[in-house]
């Protein structure tokens, strides 16, 4: 069960639109084929209301709106009059799994609280509201007040419920723990279905995940790129690898779109996807070491269960002060680009050396970085900019003006923008289209500059550009970010001219 759309958007600073809402709700569902989902709390805003209406009508339409669930509360009828307004149909009561929360938080006795439980979970079966129920804090409950869970648990199952819910709320638990706890309430419960969701506070949650379902749990809550409060949820792309490779389970989940899923995510989110992730990351079927390249091409001596191809995606080969010629020669032989062994020499060299200085060498820098070594006439510079003028003011849009050379043959254009770049853009556009020729598309932009860099720190700009048939980035370095940009904008007009 995915909950990006709600324990997700718990995430400090993320908040989705009702239209962002609705195209991830489809996306979970029909590409990436999650069992269920959980998009919502109970009349949180208005805007949130609106959402689950616009993903409930969708659902209706579909099919699908049993395996659309909503966090609900005990407090009367207020919950179910708001599902009843939306069209929700499985509600995921919230109470309390431990002791010190019924006693401290509600200030009531487990015996009061449960009856307003069952109160409210049979009014909801009266509606035709499936219902499932959350013990929250059940992991403090197991470790401080067991009694307090069975009692709970024992009085669930005697009211219309499908499944009940077991979070790590606080993330405390380790996998010990886990199995410990897991396999007792299964054991003890064998005719109810338990749910586990797990916190990443120790970065524990895959490992805990994989001890609940050894123990016998059949449902497992997730996110997306293991978005959540504090350190996150469990991330769906983690757990998938885990129960395919380690446990042999059987998934519904399409593997081959945990990516592109998750780089939208990503950017509706605005909670960028670590280089380092497991599976969705951006550098984890990138090899490094000069040997780990080597050992691949000898026999893919450094691949593992996890290949790329199993999530649309493929190895890669950094460049930088540990790369060797098995590195370089992969990267040149996806440009097609041949070189002799004295040649090689010289251009390995340049590229450690330029990792020394930490700067950051892509596959597209290769032609330049040739052409610079060998004095030669790797890559042809078909365009050239001549001169270009950038203005800001204060309230009004930024305008550039631009002379650049396209083969020989000179062409001016102004325009304005959004930023200083961004008008550079929109006057480069007006030029190809003149020439009916289409610009790619910048998927990613993305500035560094040296840690503590003051004013005049040199800027390193990456840009991330999609021209309908491949991905790839193109860089630019000077103090001036936007004319770092240019510089990276440049590259890329004469890679694809």
């Amino acid at each position: 069960m995915d909950t990006t759309l709600r324990d997700g958007e718990q995430t400090s600073g993320v908040s989705f639109t009702e239209s962002e809402k609705l195209q991830i709700a489809r996306l979970l569902l029909e590409e990436l084929k999650v069992d269920r989902i959980e998009i919502a709390s109970a009349h949180v805003s208005e805007g949130e209301f609106a959402a689950v209406k616009k993903i409930m009508t969708w659902a209706a339409q579909n099919g699908c709106a049993q395996r659309i669930e909503i966090l609900g509360f005990v407090d009367g009828n207020r919950t179910l009059d708001w599902m009843q307004a939306n069209g929700a149909k499985v509600l995921n009561l919230l109470t309390k799994g431990s002791e010190k929360h019924c006693t401290q938080q509600l200030r009531k006795t487990k015996e009061e609280h449960l009856a307003d439980i069952q109160a409210l979970l049979k009014k909801s079966a009266a509606l035709g509201i499936t219902n499932n129920v959350y013990l929250e804090d059940w992991s403090n409950g197991m470790r401080d007040s067991p009694e307090y869970v069975y009692f709970m648990t024992e009085g669930l199952s005697k009211v219309p419920i499908n499944r009940i819910m077991l979070p790590d709320t606080l993330g405390v638990l380790n996998p010990e723990e886990t199995f410990t706890f897991c396999q007792d309430m299964a054991t003890r419960f064998p005719h109810l279905s338990f749910d586990f969701h797990a916190h990443n506070d120790y970065d524990l949650a895959t490992a805990n995940v994989l001890s609940a379902v050894r123990a016998g749990i059949t449902g497992i809550h997730v996110t997306l790129n293991g978005l959540g409060e504090r350190a996150g949820n469990v991330a769906l792309s983690s757990v998938v690898g885990v129960l395919l490779d380690h446990l042999g389970c059987e998934l519904s989940v399409d593997e081959k779109k945990l990516y592109s899923v998750g780089k939208l995510v990503e950017s509706f989110s605005g909670i960028r996807i670590p280089a380092n992730k497991p599976i969705i990351g951006d550098f984890v079927f990138t090899q490094t070491s000069g040997i780990h390249a080597d050992g691949d091409q000898k026999g893919n001596l450094y691949h593992n269960k996890l290949t790329p191809e199993r999530f649309n995606r493929k190895h890669s080969y950094a460049l930088g002060k540990l790369a060797g010629k098995a590195s370089i020669k992969k990267n040149l032989e996806e440009l097609g680009i041949e070189l002799e062994a004295e040649e090689m020499k010289q251009v390995t060299k340049a590229i450690n050396e330029l990792g020394d200085r930490k700067e950051v060498v892509t596959q597209e820098d290769l032609p330049y970085i040739i052409a610079d070594v060998l004095n030669g006439q790797a890559i042809e510079q078909k365009v050239r900019i001549k001169n270009y003028a950038l203005n800001v003011a204060a309230g009004l849009q930024s305008v550039a003006a631009l002379s650049i050379e396209i083969e020989g043959k000179a062409y001016e254009e102004s325009a304005s923008g959004d930023g200083q770049y961004d008008a550079f853009m929109n006057a480069l556009r007006k030029i190809y289209q003149r020439l009916d020729k289409t610009l790619p598309k910048l998927i990613d932009y993305a500035v560094t500059i040296p840690p503590g860099g003051k004013t005049d720190a040199l800027c390193h700009t990456t840009i991330t550009w999609d021209n309908g048939q491949r991905t790839f980035k193109t860089n630019g370095l000077d103090s001036d970010q936007a004319i770092s940009a240019i510089k990276a904008t440049t590259k890329m007009l004469n890679l694809l001219s």
